[in-house]
């Protein structure tokens, strides 16, 4: 089914880009692989279906930013699945900028709030404030996260493809933290909301977060487990984990979209990244009302089945020859 819309898709794209091309609009023609890898496929691309790759990326990175399903994981699966190749690293830092913008939009109210409370604390020298101890939480909770971050970047220069990348690898991360997420449902008290968050609480989801560095985590599934682990109810949980993940979604970011500026857009092309961003953006924002109004009243035991689902998935595929382990 997968393989029948992507055709036709396709050829609807061709068809537009046949139809347009005739008429003086030359730049509906040239070529700019959205995917440069070794998995892409040697025939070129067409702006028009550069653009519907970009949207589709923009949605899986916002659907899945904010889900504890692994964004980065299926910006791999998906596309490789689809035939475009893996998309790579910095591709998949940069459109996360669109759920940058989207989880500032949604949470501006409690963003100015604990600003706002955290610098009157400083000035009152009220470092009891909850403001406070919760700015003091995400700051500190960004650190681990960070440093490891740029560990991986200086020592691990070929990430792309080292094998905490590899298709094995995000399967099994997948059904670990699936079993984990599934533990923590048994376990977790979920009493303590939000007004009850602590320093301590950031520290430690920051932790937590830092797993999301390999590719089959989930940045939201890790912070939400251990949430619910620490005895936070559910939508507590995933509300402090997206507020948590702003400082470190940015800098990853910003730095790769640097890099990308320093470089050149090369064959990624400046009009497709743009469209992911806002594409990303835009499912970003769906998602996290979604979650949070799903998890008012509903456990995590779907994204637990889910993720278990999609792991076995990818090991019988492997198994089966249909993709590759790596």
């Amino acid at each position: 089914m997968m393989l029948f819309l992507q055709g036709n898709l396709y050829g609807w794209a061709d068809g537009i880009n046949g139809w347009i091309a005739p008429m003086g609009g030359d730049w509906v023609g040239q070529t700019i692989p959205l995917i440069a890898t070794a998995e892409a496929a040697d025939a070129p691309v067409g702006l028009l279906e550069n653009l519907f790759r970009a949207i589709v990326l923009g949605f899986v990175q916002g659907m899945t930013e904010f889900l504890p399903i692994s964004s980065t994981a299926h910006l791999k699966v998906v596309p490789v699945a689809l035939g475009w190749g893996d998309p790579g690293v910095t591709y998949t830092a940069v459109i996360q900028l669109g759920s940058i913008a989207a989880v500032l939009w949604y949470f501006w109210d409690d963003l100015t709030q604990i600003t706002r409370g955290a610098i009157a604390a400083i000035a009152q020298k009220n470092y009891q404030a909850q403001d406070f101890r919760m700015a003091v939480g995400i700051a500190l909770g960004t650190i681990p996260i960070v440093v490891f971050g740029l560990g991986i970047k200086i020592f691990i220069p070929d990430y792309d493809n080292s094998p905490m990348r590899w298709m094995s690898t995000i399967a099994i991360v997948s059904i670990v933290m699936a079993l984990l997420l599934g533990l923590s449902e048994k376990v977790g008290r979920r009493k303590r909301q939000f007004d009850d968050l602590e320093t301590r609480d950031g520290i430690l989801m920051g932790l937590a977060q830092t797993l999301a560095l390999i590719p089959g985590v989930s940045r939201s599934g890790s912070t939400l487990t251990a949430g619910l682990f620490m005895g936070l109810e559910r939508a507590t949980a995933a509300r402090f984990s997206f507020l948590l993940g702003i400082p470190a979604i940015t800098l990853a970011g910003l730095v790769e979209l640097q890099s990308l500026l320093e470089s050149g857009f090369g064959e990624i092309g400046a009009l497709p990244l743009v469209v992911a961003i806002l594409s990303s953006a835009l499912f970003s924002y769906l998602a996290i009302a979604g979650l949070l109004r799903y998890l008012k009243t509903r456990n995590t035991w779907v994204f637990v089945w889910y993720r278990l689902g999609f792991g076995v998935v990818i090991l019988l595929g492997i198994a089966m020859n249909w993709i590759s382990a790596r």
